[in-house]
């Protein structure tokens, strides 16, 4: 249905554009054609009262010089002040209303159809007497003088409309040209290609970069997940072939102590398998934009609470030191994302960690820093820049052996990034590795 939000939407750009500028330009010409309409019988109505003006100028110069008006276009009566005639002519059809509109000098107009305007003076004629001296001119074809120019005023109006609206139609397909071109070359546009840029420096050279930028994002993401559906595949396909041959031999061999000891490997690669696909799946989530309304979370708490549970579950897990915190420190994210960040920085100074581990929370007034410090070989400088991408490992054959999936630090760096914070890593006083992560500070509820 014309005029619904629907059709409209359907429509182009040139269509739209030509549609507003007609209607707009139709709309300010119609009112134009209006008010001059309105005004047009004023203004034929004042160039009559001229003409009349003009001519009992001259009539009355002649009564008052006792001469007798001289014939011209217009009618001119010489009445007494009652509107009688003195003049040896037919009375005037002019009642007592507008004799005494005339003697007060205001023009009036007379009769239906066939309508006369008079304009009128009065004057002292040599003997004395007052005398009334009118000039009349018929106003015949004036009303459909006045109906006929308002008509041609629309009309011109509507033709005016159309010739803008088509104006504006050539002028839109002619602007528009420029991005049907960029159009056509998008749809060609092969593989790794950039969109040429306009030599001009105008909205379409914007819209080039711009295209050009989100390609580039595009292929960059593509690119990553690649990347990444490679590095699970390799990853999963190692516990899973682990745990296929082990459940094998368990059921070829009847050896129940054999048969026991598989299970606790299937057991443990399952565990990791699991492991690995939270990691995945948390991963793909942040990936995804998944991202909940940040709050305040009280850090100190926060870390004891880790460092209790990572006791309970690994009695044999290297001593843990909480020191530097004074009071409590108030972090801008989730508790969730609080607690993957810990765990997994302790479990992973706890994998390499030969005795002891030492966890720091420092606030200042914009931030909040978790050090984490541990006795273990550390991490040479050539990998702390990549130690935090995915599945990336600085010794396989070690990370393996203990469990490791080469996604806990990659989780550490994007929870800590989409909150605005930073995340890096050192070398620590005892010669281990240093984590540091840096928070926004928020304040408590």
């Amino acid at each position: 249905m014309i005029g619904s939000p629907s059709w409209w939407r359907r429509r182009s750009l040139q269509v739209r554009i030509t549609l507003l500028a007609a209607a707009v330009t139709l709309g300010f010409l119609l009112g134009l054609a209006a008010v001059a309409g309105d005004n047009l019988r004023p203004l034929l109505i004042g160039s009559v009262d001229d003409e009349l003006g003009a001519q009992l100028a001259t009539a009355t110069a002649d009564v008052a010089a006792g001469r007798t008006p001289s014939g011209s276009a217009v009618t001119v009566r010489v009445l007494d002040t009652g509107g009688g005639p003195v003049d040896g002519l037919p009375p005037a059809k002019l009642g007592p209303a507008e004799v005494r509109a005339l003697k007060a000098g205001e023009s009036v107009t007379t009769g239906g159809e066939h309508s006369w305007r008079w304009a009128g003076t009065v004057v002292t004629a040599p003997d004395g007497q007052q005398r009334l001296v009118v000039a009349g001119a018929g106003l015949v074809g004036f009303a459909t003088a006045v109906h006929s120019g308002g008509l041609w005023l629309f009309v011109v109006a509507s033709v005016g409309a159309v010739g803008a609206g088509i104006a504006t139609w050539l002028l839109v397909r002619f602007a528009l040209r420029p991005v049907a071109r960029m159009r056509g070359s998008v749809r060609a546009l092969p593989p790794g290609a950039r969109l040429p840029l306009p030599d001009s420096h105008d909205e379409l050279r914007a819209l080039a970069e711009e295209f050009n930028a989100l390609l580039a994002r595009q292929e960059e993401s593509a690119g990553r997940l690649r990347r990444f559906t490679g590095d699970a595949a390799h990853e999963l396909r190692s516990p899973v072939a682990s745990i296929r041959v082990q459940a094998e031999v368990a059921v070829t061999n009847p050896d129940p102590d054999l048969a026991q000891e598989t299970l606790s490997d299937i057991l443990e690669e399952a565990e990791r398998l699991s492991s690995l696909l939270d990691g995945l799946l948390a991963l793909a989530r942040s990936d995804a934009g998944e991202v909940p309304p940040p709050e305040p979370v009280e850090l100190v708490s926060e870390v004891r609470a880790v460092v209790a549970r990572l006791a309970r579950s690994s009695p044999d897990a290297p001593d843990i030191r909480v020191t530097g915190t004074v009071g409590t420190a108030w972090a801008l994210a989730t508790h969730a994302e609080v607690e993957l960040v810990l765990s997994n920085l302790l479990r992973n100074a706890c994998r390499y960690a030969r005795g002891e581990i030492v966890v720091s929370v420092l606030a200042t007034r914009s931030t909040v820093r978790v050090v984490v410090d541990d006795d273990g070989p550390g991490i040479e400088p050539e990998h702390r820049e990549r130690v935090f991408d995915r599945f990336y490992r600085v010794s396989d054959s070690r990370a393996r052996s203990s469990g490791g999936t080469g996604l806990g630090l990659a989780m550490v760096a994007e929870a800590v990034r989409r909150r605005g914070g930073r995340v890096r890593v050192g070398e620590s006083p005892d010669g281990g590795a240093r984590f540091q992560i840096v928070w926004q500070a928020a304040r408590p509820h």
